[in-house]
């Protein structure tokens, strides 16, 4: 980590004695330097491989060092990036996208449309099983090449020449743009066919230098085709898992923008660093997994109601988090134009009335299955955090109060935590959770069909799936429903428990400019800039 000289500011020379009093950390933290941007990060990156990458940490790094055909401006919406316009055709089924001439690899080469077709190959690949792979699902053909049916070659991917590249579609996805910009969809150098970290990248920074679970540290890129509009060049991002620490080093000046805030620290926050607290609404959902291979959850729709209904989420938002969010009885998100979202049973009752019914269904679930409760009979696993162990925490309490249940708790680092997901073979319960890859429900409804390479619950309810197969095929007002009766059949067999929805939640330095809130919470860095070192008191 790079140790930053104090240096007095001019509101510190002015008024000395309040720097005293709010110490003098508080006093420096105001300052933003001219050239580096220091950003908090979460977890360590799971992965920055294209085709590997899962965890948020390793999806904001990667917007900073890779750019696909589409790209965030600074207000979080789609724009051009390596495709400098495009084309649509046979409503909806075909595109054509002019890349623009100035776009280069860092080692100074041209970005082709050949770098596509190899790069969305692979990610298609059998042998890669990309693990965002059905981001890419509706290309022509790609279903049959990621089993292996057909060759790389028969994928509706090509270059029609170096600066144009075709794609085509089996149905309209209206949400396309916002798919060109994630990681799966990024190009591939033609030395790079295992996305090397030190292989040439395409966006507005490089990384210089990665010191694991302390700072990775990346510098402006001289070849990408928007470099003089780079104002930091040079960004560092901590990773950090404990928000609490986090805000100690932005007290200390060590951080310009965290990733997130501390768990009840809403109020403490809004009073003392007013004009850095930055809440907005965000299209993420949090839930609980259950795994539904599971003897004991995935046996008993009673018992998975009864823990639905026995968590208290106006406590839960208002005590334990605190800032902001939105008690969820529901997967998708508020937000989104044309939909309604969809709530599990007896979200407009009380509480009270709630927990009885919880405790009807317990008893019901007890006598069926003989389930005692002198040692744990849920396991609760979360990645390593404190606003997750908080939760975790919350949510075994009341179990433990409403239901009588005792749950053991298992913290797991990222990685671990990940793959136990993935593999579904020791997970009962485990924290989860989707913050959305395109503004539409199918971002959260999809991955619970049968056949979703994300289904980490192992959810398989056919009328489900029909539901949502049917509304692939439709468009407008009539698809909207179709997936608002594919999520409330989705509350009906519960293989998450919703509990609430997301705010992006920051702080960020009264002198950093371009800090535009979205519903998306992407902020580029290759945005940002000093907009003045004035401290905000």
């Amino acid at each position: 980590m790079s140790i930053v000289p104090f240096r007095p500011t001019a509101s510190c020379l002015i008024r000395p004695l309040a720097c005293l009093l709010t110490g003098f950390a508080l006093c420096f933290a105001t300052a933003v330097q001219a050239d580096t941007l220091r950003r908090g990060l979460g977890p360590e990156p799971d992965s920055l491989h294209i085709h590997r990458a899962q965890g948020l940490a390793a999806v904001n790094l990667l917007r900073d060092l890779r750019e696909g055909l589409v790209t965030f401006d600074v207000n979080g919406e789609p724009a051009p990036g390596v495709a400098s316009n495009w084309e649509q055709f046979e409503g909806g089924l075909r595109y054509r996208f002019s890349l623009r001439p100035d776009a280069h690899w860092s080692d100074g080469s041209a970005v082709s449309a050949d770098d596509f077709v190899r790069a969305w190959s692979l990610a298609l690949s059998p042998a890669t099983a990309a693990v965002n792979a059905a981001l890419l699902k509706d290309v022509l053909n790609a279903g049959s090449v990621l089993k292996g049916e057909l060759p790389a070659a028969e994928l509706g991917i090509r270059a029609l020449d170096p600066q144009t590249l075709e794609v085509r579609l089996q149905r309209p996805v209206p949400w396309l743009l916002e798919l060109l910009a994630h990681p799966v969809s990024y190009p591939l150098h033609a030395e790079d066919a295992e996305n090397s970290r030190d292989a040439p990248i395409n966006g507005a920074y490089q990384i210089d230098e990665w010191q694991p679970r302390s700072a990775i540290r990346l510098k402006a890129n001289p070849h990408f085709h928007s470099a003089n509009d780079v104002h930091f060049q040079q960004v560092e991002y901590f990773p950090i898992e404990e928000a609490s620490t986090e805000l100690a080093r932005y007290r200390a000046g060590e951080l310009d923008i965290t990733e997130t805030i501390p768990a009840g620290r809403f109020a403490w926050l809004q009073e003392n660093l007013p004009n850095d607290l930055r809440i907005s609404p965000y299209l993420g959902s949090f839930w609980l997994g259950l795994n539904m291979q599971d003897p004991v959850l995935g046996g008993s729709a009673e018992l998975r109601r009864a823990l639905a209904l026995a968590i208290d989420r106006a406590t839960l938002v208002r005590v334990v988090l605190g800032a902001g969010e939105l008690p969820a009885f529901g997967a998708v998100p508020p937000g989104m134009n044309g939909y309604q979202p969809q709530s599990m049973a007896m979200a407009d009752a009380s509480q009270t009335e709630r927990e009885a019914e919880a405790k009807r269904l317990m008893q019901v679930v007890g006598r069926e299955a003989g389930i005692g409760v002198k040692k744990p009979l849920l396991q609760l696993r979360y990645n390593t955090s404190g606003v997750h162990r908080r939760v975790a925490i919350a949510v075994a309490a009341m179990w433990k109060q409403v239901l009588g249940l005792n749950t053991e708790l298992i913290n797991e680092e990222w990685k671990v935590f990940v793959n136990n997901r993935r593999l579904g073979i020791v997970t009962q319960v485990f924290r989860g959770g989707w913050i959305a890859d395109y503004a539409d429900p199918t971002s959260f409804l999809e991955q619970f069909q049968n056949d979703s390479e994300l289904n980490v619950t192992f959810s398989n309810d056919q009328e489900f799936d029909q539901l949502m197969a049917g509304a692939s095929l439709m468009s407008g007002p009539g698809r909207m429903r179709e997936l608002q009766q594919a999520e409330g059949r989705l509350l009906q067999f519960l293989p998450v428990i919703p509990l609430y929805h997301y705010v992006s939640r920051h702080l960020v330095k009264p002198g950093i400019g371009n800090y535009a809130d979205n519903i998306r919470d992407i902020h580029l860095s290759r945005y940002l800039r000093v907009e003045n070192n004035e401290e905000s008191w």
